[in-house]
C-alpha cells in the first residue's frame, strides 16, 4: 500500500479524492492546514505529500521549504493557479512536480506510480558506487558525498545527478534528461532541468568556472565531465 499526505484545506475534495486514490491502493490521509501537516508527516512518515499552494496561514511554498529543510520525501504541488512562474517557484523550492487545479484524478495517480516507480528501480536496481575525483555517488544507499561528506539531495536531484554520473562524458539534451525523470509539467520542460542542475550545482558546491562536475553544453542540454577513479 502506498501512503500519501495530501496538505488540502478543501476538505470535501480531499475525501473525494482519498476514495478515488484508494482504488489504486493509495493510502491518502489528510490535513487542512500547515500545523497539523506537518505533524502527521512527521509522526505518520508517508511515501509521497501532495501539497496544495493555496493554503490558510502558511502557503504551499512555505510549507515545501521547510520541508526540505529536513526531507527529501518526494514532493508534487497542486494548485489553482496555472502561471509559469508559480509552478517554477515549486521546482526551485524543492518540489519533484506540480499539477494544476483542475485535473484527473487518473493523471494524479499516474504521477504518484511514476515518481515512487522511478525511486524503486532505482534502489532495486544492480548495486554499484559511481566513484569520481571528488564525488561518490553510491547508487544501493541512494545518496551523494563529496570528500567524503554527505550531500542533502532531494530524489529528484539524486535522480539527476546519478543519472548524469552514470552516463559520464555523454553530453545529454533537456529531452534526453526528461525522459529518463519523467513526471516534470512538459510545459516548462527546458526551466525545469534548468532550474534541478542549478539546485545540484549549488549543493555539491559545483559552482565555479570552468565546474567541476557539470558542465553546459550551450545550445543543448549538460554533460558530467567528473573524473572517474574506481567503481565497487
Amino acid at each position: 500500500m502506498i501512503r500519501v499526505l495530501l496538505i488540502d484545506d478543501d476538505q470535501r475534495h480531499s475525501e473525494l479524492l482519498k476514495t478515488f486514490l484508494g482504488r489504486y491502493g493509495i493510502e491518502l490521509d489528510c490535513a487542512p492546514e500547515a500545523e497539523s501537516g506537518l505533524a502527521k508527516l512527521e509522526s505518520n512518515r508517508p511515501d509521497l505529500l501532495l501539497l496544495d499552494v493555496m493554503l490558510p496561514g502558511k502557503d504551499g511554498f512555505e510549507i515545501c521549504r521547510e520541508v526540505r529543510k529536513s526531507s527529501d520525501i518526494p514532493i508534487i504541488m497542486l494548485t489553482a493557479r496555472g502561471d509559469v512562474i508559480d509552478r517554477v517557484s515549486g521546482l526551485e523550492l524543492g518540489a519533484d512536480d506540480y499539477i494544476g487545479k483542475p485535473f484527473e484524478p487518473r493523471e494524479l495517480v499516474a504521477r504518484i506510480q511514476t515518481i515512487l516507480r522511478r525511486i524503486g528501480a532505482s534502489t532495486d536496481g544492480d548495486s554499484s558506487t559511481l566513484r569520481f575525483d571528488g564525488i561518490t555517488v553510491d547508487t544501493d544507499a541512494r545518496s551523494v558525498s563529496i570528500e567524503d561528506e554527505i550531500v542533502e539531495l532531494t530524489s529528484m536531484e539524486y535522480e539527476l545527478l546519478s543519472l548524469l554520473a552514470r552516463n559520464a562524458g555523454k553530453k545529454m539534451s533537456r529531452d534526453e534528461i526528461l525522459s529518463d525523470l519523467r513526471g516534470i509539467d512538459a510545459q516548462i520542460q527546458t526551466r525545469a532541468v534548468d532550474i534541478m542542475v542549478s539546485r545540484v550545482r549549488q549543493k555539491i558546491g559545483d559552482t565555479a568556472k570552468p565546474p567541476r562536475f557539470i558542465q553546459t553544453v550551450w545550445g543543448r542540454g549538460y554533460v558530467f565531465v567528473g573524473r572517474r577513479t574506481k567503481d565497487v
